[in-house]
């Protein structure tokens, strides 16, 4: 399965006898009682030498919501061979990801409060709607100037409940978010966790996770919410992503080091979600000597 804005390397082997097959590729969409395009395509590979007229019919998909079949293909994902996983970690980050509402403030409600019991459409990470500043973070960071970002993101979520199952959906004001542009400042070479919790607020989805500036390892996902506990973890060959399918009403876990400087966004690569919020900044520190800092602008930087 792939997110939107995610890429993979698949080898094929053509070992088969000389012919034309098939590939076939359809939609999958986890959310409750959302429309989609229900389209599906056929792509085909012809051997050299293959003279038949004929295409092969599709391979038959499986229904457009299941996600067993997802879950099957994670379990597939793995590094060509062992891999140096951060086995210590020093910043551990519990992160809620999902949609929730707000209440309706529009002197036009019938207009702009289309959400659940008469609210706003919002999404959020950690319950904090991420608002883009009209400036670059990045600027913002380097040339210290003030007052366009705070550096108080919450390592755990503002609210706990049972994420997955007993979600307040029920009043929009259970089920606000805060807003800000609050990112999370993380050192330079510093071995990070991130346990990403989807939620059942409005509904659970899957929800593709992106990460600018860094890849990192997939150790872990399941259903239902993360117990630590009971979790397992593959710290031996897991698969090295940027973009990861949190599952519908379950959790994944990621790891990695900290070691490019800079100002990085993390969000959910659905255009809707992330316009409505659900994205954090975080902001890798200097550290050591020139090659471990953020270079200086250019001097032909374009100005706006």
């Amino acid at each position: 399965m792939l997110g939107p804005g995610q890429t993979i390397n698949a080898l094929i082997t053509t070992d088969q006898q000389t012919g034309k097959y098939s590939m076939s590729v359809g939609p999958y969409m986890s959310a409750r009682n959302v429309t989609f395009q229900e389209i599906s395509s056929v792509g085909y590979f012809q051997y050299s030498g293959s003279t038949s007229n004929n295409f092969p019919l599709s391979a038959p998909l499986p229904s457009f919501n299941d996600t067993l079949v997802i879950k099957t293909v994670m379990d597939g994902l793995r590094s060509l061979g062992p891999v140096k996983v951060p086995r210590e970690i020093d910043t551990n980050l519990f992160i809620t990801i999902g949609l929730n509402v707000q209440k309706c403030t529009s002197k036009t409600p019938s207009q702009n409060c289309k959400g659940s019991h008469g609210g706003v459409m919002a999404a959020s990470m950690n319950n904090v709607s991420f608002i883009r500043p009209n400036i670059s973070l990045l600027e913002a960071y380097y040339k210290k100037i003030n007052g366009h970002f705070t550096e108080d993101f919450p390592s755990f979520p503002q609210k706990v409940y049972d994420f997955v199952n007993q979600a307040p959906n029920d009043i929009p004001s259970d089920t606000q978010s805060t807003i800000g542009t609050r990112t999370k400042v993380l050192e330079y070479g510093s071995r990070v966790q991130i346990i990403l919790q989807d939620t059942g607020t409005v509904t659970t989805e899957n929800h593709p996770i992106h990460l600018h500036g860094h890849n990192f390892y997939v150790v872990g996902y399941g259903t239902g919410n993360y117990k630590p506990e009971a979790a397992s973890f593959n710290l031996v060959d897991p698969p090295y992503l940027n973009t990861i399918g949190v599952p519908a009403g379950g959790w994944a876990a990621i790891r990695f080091t900290a070691n490019n400087p800079g100002v990085w966004f993390m969000h959910c690569h659905m255009e809707l979600h992330l316009s409505w919020g659900l994205s954090v900044v975080l902001i890798v520190k200097n550290g050591q000597g020139i090659l471990e800092a953020l270079p200086r602008p250019p001097a032909d930087q374009p100005r706006c």
